[in-house]
């Protein structure tokens, strides 16, 4: 299936490692051109330099996504640069678990503000685009009550939220708004396998949950992120796709 993706202008936030860094090499492989952002400007460089191999433009900023100023100028650098923006996926999180008021509020900063702050900055840009997409990468989390049900839990519910309403507001400027919410992730330096080795009886409770006997890959979601993102499903939009292996039992209506 061609995806449309070819030409097309992508900004991921958090690009450089796991889920994130996933997403904007498929993009690439796909023929999109990619602006990527996140903290360490070591890794913009090394992200910006290997997914150029594609073929495509990929171009990067370090910045920290609490930054709102230093956002929304990413953003519009990005659109200069790239001629425009198609696509914007939020895909950064705090991944602050335990209920603390500290762990509130960078999860209100991180995770919800930063989407906000993205789209607002982005959507002048995308309602020019004939295909114009958001995708907010959310979690299971946010659809059951589990170990993260405190800060973390709840703002990925909100990001649901937000974006279904975004999805009904823009549907008649022709932007696409659509929520990821993944299973538990694998990676090398990932939450996961921080949890495997300093917590391995949260790890292995965790990983007998999920009926498959495993956990997901960065490149089975960010697959699926893009596939969401692209002009290949234009009448999909207001959706929350889980990718979690049939890890939650909630009925999703």
């Amino acid at each position: 299936m061609d995806l449309g993706l070819k030409g097309r202008r992508a900004l991921v936030t958090g690009g450089t490692k796991g889920i994130g860094r996933r997403i904007a090499e498929t993009f690439a492989q796909e023929g999109a051109d990619v602006s990527v952002c996140a903290r360490d400007a070591a890794e913009i460089k090394a992200t910006t330099e290997e997914l150029s191999e594609h073929g495509t433009k990929v171009i990067g900023q370090a910045l920290d996504v609490a930054d709102g100023a230093a956002l929304a100028a990413w953003v519009l650098e990005s659109a200069n640069q790239l001629g425009g923006v198609d696509i914007v996926v939020a895909n950064v999180s705090a991944l602050a678990i335990p209920s603390v008021e500290e762990n509130w509020r960078a999860s209100f900063e991180v995770d919800l503000l930063h989407t906000v702050r993205l789209v607002e900055a982005a959507l002048p840009h995308l309602e020019r685009s004939e295909a114009g997409s958001i995708v907010t990468v959310s979690s299971v989390s946010g659809r059951e009550i589990d170990f993260a049900s405190g800060p973390y839990g709840t703002f990925k519910a909100a990001l649901i939220h937000y974006t279904q309403g975004l999805a009904f507001q823009l549907a008649g400027k022709g932007v696409r708004a659509n929520s990821v919410s993944p299973g538990n992730v694998y990676f090398p330096g990932g939450v996961w396998e921080n949890i495997e080795q300093n917590n391995p009886e949260l790890f292995n409770h965790a990983l007998g949950l999920n009926p498959t006997g495993r956990m997901a890959n960065p490149e089975e979601i960010a697959r699926a992120v893009v596939f969401v993102a692209s002009p290949a499903v234009p009448f999909m939009t207001g959706t929350n796709v889980v990718v979690d292996g049939a890890l939650t039992r909630g009925v999703q209506f």
